[in-house]
């Protein structure tokens, strides 16, 4: 369909070479008439091998169609290296991770108690009862967080609905360098290799979320078009499970 497209774009370009049935002779030719026959080719063919291009803010619904059903055959435990080799990040899942479950898009209400001195009733409206909406800007500031995150090393952000890992950052920067991000966005502010995608998935609008149901945030890409996943605090201040 997309090569149907592009080519239907490019037949409806005027042509600069008049229709004839006499053997075109480019010496009689005009500049911008040779140049068109002797280009035409090749740029036809660079056209249809960049068409479908990506979107500044988030990928077209061709390449996300694409991405879901390559995805859908594999398996959904592959370990952090191998998602980072990957060049079609995020991985993409269906809208059904946000179906209607005990506890709205979650199993069951979130555990308590939770981390950083958030705020649990407004934990569960977020991550359970909540598809387009976050907390404020700069929320994070103002909980305990950066008193208890340690500088010198990666932390690991825990769902609330599960306890199982989603983030751990930073890796491959600074603290600084991550904190100075998410100040500048207004919210934690994570990168593709500091995802763990056993248990995150982007939907096709954008939303991230875990494969629990937990509404995490958004990917918002960044001025270059790289991922960017700008998430509540609320929705990784979860407590870890282990054995379960």
């Amino acid at each position: 369909m997309a090569l149907m497209s592009a080519t239907r774009r490019i037949a409806t370009h005027p042509p600069l070479i008049p229709k004839t049935n006499t053997p075109l002779n480019p010496l009689k030719m005009g500049k911008a008439a040779r140049t068109t026959l002797l280009l035409s080719p090749i740029s036809t063919l660079s056209t249809l091998l960049t068409f479908p291009r990506f979107s500044s803010a988030y990928r077209s619904d061709y390449t996300q169609n694409t991405a879901q059903n390559r995805h859908a055959s594999t398996s959904n435990v592959l370990n952090e290296q191998q998602y980072q080799e990957k060049e079609d990040l995020p991985v993409l899942g269906p809208n059904s991770l946000m179906s209607q479950k005990g506890h709205g898009t979650c199993a069951a209400p979130l555990r308590s108690p939770m981390r950083y001195g958030v705020d649990e009733k407004l934990a569960n409206r977020i991550c359970c009862f909540n598809r387009h909406y976050a907390e404020y800007s700069g929320y994070f500031l103002k909980t305990s967080w950066i008193e208890e995150v340690d500088p010198r090393t990666p932390t690991t952000y825990f769902d609330p609905a599960t306890g199982k890992p989603l983030f751990r950052a930073p890796i491959g920067r600074s603290f600084m360098e991550f904190l100075r991000e998410s100040k500048k966005h207004g919210w934690p502010s994570f990168r593709d290799e500091e995802v763990i995608w056993d248990n995150v998935r982007c939907l096709p609008n954008g939303e991230c979320v875990s494969t629990a149901g937990t509404h995490l945030g958004h990917n918002i890409p960044d001025e270059n078009g790289q991922n960017r996943y700008c998430v509540n605090l609320v929705s990784i201040a979860g407590e870890p499970v282990f054995g379960e």
